[in-house]
């Protein structure tokens, strides 16, 4: 890790061992460590050297961050953000200034929240035929004025794509009315499930319908580190709809079909598929 560098690190959705690797370096190598003990799990401080200097902004505004930044410009810093920063990480405003003071920055990536959420669950959240969409969004209350016209789960819900809403659990009757709404693709026995704290070792899950949401979140006493997925994805009634990828009849740039009669796979003859044959030899 090189001096002077700020480093935005995805600490993955709870468990200590779903950071990546390279956010795990730079938590080695790291002379200063800001985390959020509100959301990040104390274990992934571990990473970390026991001489790095820790800061934890559970109770410190951007401008706290900042001038963390500021007086220490030689520095190795890694702001240890949870999940992946790209979703809900506030961190845009922090490359700014990093931007605007020439100061080098990385962000290095992390399993999203959604990601485990999907994983305990069990359940591809795009499957052929039921839905080819996630979207991810949250509800407009507290900071409402963060949202742009248009983007509501309302309008969501109309498509009947999978939905992954985050931020939203302090209002379980607001959620469900939106995705009741008179445009909504959704029916009340339309699954749903609850994940909270997803890979901490409390994780748990409710499995429920749009019908009960309300109720299963108000029963569950979770109003932090919840997301709520919604969709005919989460149905595990019947086979489910094979993907064409690896279906006999489908052929692609590195496999043909297979020959009438049989479901052998044979790879293709063209361009790009005998270059990745060349490079694995």
């Amino acid at each position: 890790m090189t001096a002077g560098t700020i480093s935005f690190v995805g600490a993955g959705p709870g468990a200590a061992d779903l950071i990546t690797l390279r956010g795990a370096a730079r938590l080695g190598g790291a002379d200063i460590v800001i985390w959020a003990s509100s959301l990040v799990p104390e274990e992934l401080l571990g990473h970390a050297r026991p001489e790095a200097v820790v800061h934890d902004s559970k109770t410190m505004t951007l401008e706290d961050v900042l001038a963390v930044y500021g007086a220490n410009p030689e520095a190795a810093i890694v702001r240890l953000h949870s999940g992946d920063p790209a979703l809900y990480g506030a961190v845009q405003e922090q490359v700014d200034w990093c931007q605007a003071q020439d100061r080098p920055y990385e962000v290095v990536p992390g399993v999203s929240s959604l990601a485990a959420a999907a994983a305990l669950v069990g359940r591809e959240l795009t499957i052929p035929t039921v839905s080819q969409s996630v979207v991810i969004t949250r509800l407009a209350n507290r900071t409402s004025a963060s949202m742009p016209p248009g983007e509501t789960i309302a309008a969501y819900a109309a498509t009947g794509c999978t939905l992954a809403v985050f931020l939203s659990a302090a209002h379980p009757e607001d959620l469900q009315g939106e995705l009741l709404g008179p445009t909504s693709a959704y029916g009340p026995d339309t699954p749903a499930a609850i994940v909270i704290r997803a890979s901490w070792p409390d994780e748990r899950m409710v499995l429920t319908t749009v019908g009960e949401l309300a109720g299963a979140m108000r029963t569950s006493g979770a109003t932090l580190t919840v997301l709520v997925l919604v969709g005919d994805f989460l149905r595990s009634e019947g086979e489910t709809p094979r993907s064409h990828l690896y279906s006999p009849g489908f052929a692609h740039t590195f496999r043909k079909r297979s020959t009438p009669g049989t479901t052998e796979g044979r790879p293709a003859g063209g361009r790009l598929a005998r270059a990745a044959r060349a490079r694995k030899r």
